[in-house]
C-alpha cells in the first residue's frame, strides 16, 4: 500500500519550475540560489531521468552507488506527476497552471476528445460520433495509436509506449494539431533555453532525434542546438561535448528507460534495479569527465508507485453518468460533466472509488494551487472533477486506453511516491 501522504508542489520554492531559472542565474552570475551548490560554476548540465523518485531511489541505493555518493536533496515534481506536465514547468520555469498541459491527456478547448502533449495529437479515433464519455469515435486501434511504433510515454516515433500515437502529419480529419494548436501558440512565452541562448550561453539539449521537432518541444523545450543520441554511451558523449561549447553552456540531457521499465515491469521489479545500475554508471561517466568548471544535476518528472487495485470507468456504469470527457492519467483523473451535473458527478465519483481516493472539484483544485497560479484559460482546461489516488488503486479505461490500462506502474497523484524527486549535484 502506497504511503497516503500527500505533497502539494510549492511553485516558487524547490519544485522543477524553479531549476533551471536557478541553473541560468548560477551560469551568468547573476543569482546563485543559496540551496544549489552551483557557486562559481560556468557550464551545467541538468540530466533528467525520467520516472528516477526519490523514495524508488533511496530504497534501492545498493543499486546507485555514484547517485546516492551525491550531494543534493529532494525536491518536488508538477501536478499532475507526470512527463509532459513536469517537462513543461522545467523548460518555461512556470507552474501548470502558466503554461497550460495539465496531464497526460489535457483538454483542449473547441475539441471534443483531449490532447496527448507528447504527441500533439487528439487522443483516440478521429471521424466517429462521441461516445458516452466523451471520446470520439468509441474505441480506438491500441490506445489511439496511428500507424508505425510508438514512443515511450506516447511521443512519437520512439519505442514502445503507453497508449501513444506514431505517424507523421495527415491530411483533413486528423487527429494532428501541430496545424491547428500551433505549439509555439500554445505557449508563446520565451523558454528558459531561449533566454539562456540571448544571454550568449550555449544551449544544448541532447534527447532522441523523434523529440528535435515534436510539438511538446516546439512548445515548451525549444531554443538552443539539439543533439541526438541513439544509446546510454552516445548520451555520455554528447553531453560532455555539449559541456565544452562556448565560454558558457547550459546542457539539458534526457533519458527514458528507466520509466519504461517502471511502467511495465514494475518500480519494484528486479528489472527496474537492473536500469537504475545502467543509470548509475552512465551518470559515473559524466561525473569522472566533466571540465574543470563545470556541474551535473541530476532530478527527475516524477516517481511511479506499483498499481495494485484497479477501477475500470469503461465498465462502471457510476462512473461515465453524465460525464463528456475524461482526460488526465489513471492516478489523477480530470473529469468534465454535463451541463449543471458537475455535483452529481463528483458524489457518484466519491461513492464509488471511496476514501482510497481524493475528489474534489475545479475550484478547489485551483484553489489548492495544484496547478500554481492558474490563467483563465487553463481553468477551462481542468476538469469539473478531479480524483487522485492516495494509495495503490488507478481509475482505468479497459476500452479506450487498453494500453495504459495494463501498465503495472503508474504516477500522476499527490503522494510522496510520486511527486518527490531526487535533485543531487556533482561538481568537476
Amino acid at each position: 500500500m502506497v504511503s497516503p501522504v500527500m505533497s502539494v508542489p510549492r511553485y516558487g520554492e524547490n519544485t522543477l519550475s524553479d531549476l533551471l531559472p536557478a541553473v541560468l542565474g548560477a551560469v551568468t552570475g547573476n543569482d546563485v540560489a543559496p540551496s544549489l551548490d552551483l557557486a562559481g560554476v560556468r557550464r551545467v548540465c541538468v540530466l533528467l531521468i525520467d520516472g528516477l523518485g526519490a523514495q524508488q531511489l533511496a530504497a534501492r541505493a545498493e543499486h546507485a552507488p555514484m547517485l546516492s555518493s551525491m550531494s543534493g536533496e529532494t525536491w518536488t515534481s508538477t501536478f499532475p506527476s507526470t512527463t509532459a506536465t513536469s517537462l513543461a514547468s522545467l523548460g518555461t520555469g512556470r507552474p501548470p497552471g502558466q503554461h497550460g498541459i495539465v496531464g497526460y491527456l489535457t483538454a483542449v478547448e473547441g475539441y471534443d476528445r483531449p490532447m496527448n502533449p507528447l504527441h500533439w495529437r487528439l487522443h483516440g479515433q478521429a471521424g466517429g460520433r462521441s461516445g458516452k464519455d466523451g471520446q470520439a469515435g468509441g474505441r480506438s486501434g491500441k490506445d489511439g495509436q496511428a500507424g508505425g511504433r510508438s514512443g515511450k510515454d506516447g511521443q512519437a516515433g520512439g519505442r514502445s509506449g503507453k497508449d501513444g500515437q506514431a505517424g507523421g502529419r495527415s491530411g483533413k480529419g486528423s487527429s494532428d494539431l501541430l496545424s491547428t494548436l500551433v505549439p509555439e501558440e500554445f505557449q508563446p512565452h520565451p523558454t528558459v533555453f531561449e533566454r539562456a541562448s540571448a544571454a550568449g550561453i550555449a544551449v544544448t539539449r541532447v534527447a532522441p532525434s523523434y523529440q528535435r521537432e515534436s510539438g511538446l518541444t516546439r512548445a515548451v523545450l525549444r531554443g538552443g542546438d539539439f543533439a541526438a543520441s541513439v544509446s546510454a554511451g552516445d548520451l555520455v558523449a554528447r553531453t560532455l561535448s555539449a559541456l565544452n561549447r562556448g565560454d558558457r553552456s547550459v546542457v539539458y540531457s534526457y533519458w527514458s528507460e528507466l520509466d519504461l521499465t517502471g511502467h511495465v515491469r514494475g518500480p519494484s521489479s528486479d528489472a527496474w534495479s537492473h536500469e537504475l545500475r545502467q543509470v548509475d554508471s552512465m551518470v559515473e561517466a559524466v561525473v569522472s569527465r566533466l571540465p574543470a568548471d563545470a556541474a551535473l544535476v541530476v532530478t527527475a518528472d516524477h516517481g511511479m508507485v506499483d498499481v495494485e487495485e484497479r477501477v475500470d470507468v469503461d465498465t462502471t456504469a457510476a462512473l461515465s453518468q453524465d460525464v463528456t470527457l475524461i482526460a488526465g492519467e489513471p492516478r489523477a483523473r480530470h473529469v468534465f460533466a454535463r451541463p449543471g451535473a458537475a455535483v452529481d458527478v463528483a458524489q457518484r465519483w466519491r461513492e464509488t472509488l471511496g476514501t482510497d481516493y481524493l475528489v474534489v472539484d475545479r475550484d478547489e483544485a485551483i484553489g489548492r494551487e495544484w496547478f500554481g497560479s492558474v490563467r483563465p484559460a487553463v481553468a477551462r482546461t481542468i476538469g469539473d472533477v478531479l480524483a487522485l489516488a492516495r494509495g495503490s488503486g488507478a481509475v482505468v479505461r479497459s476500452g479506450a486506453e487498453p494500453n495504459q490500462s495494463a501498465l503495472l506502474g503508474h504516477h500522476g497523484s499527490l503522494t510522496d511516491a510520486e511527486t518527490r524527486v531526487p535533485l543531487l549535484i556533482a561538481r568537476s
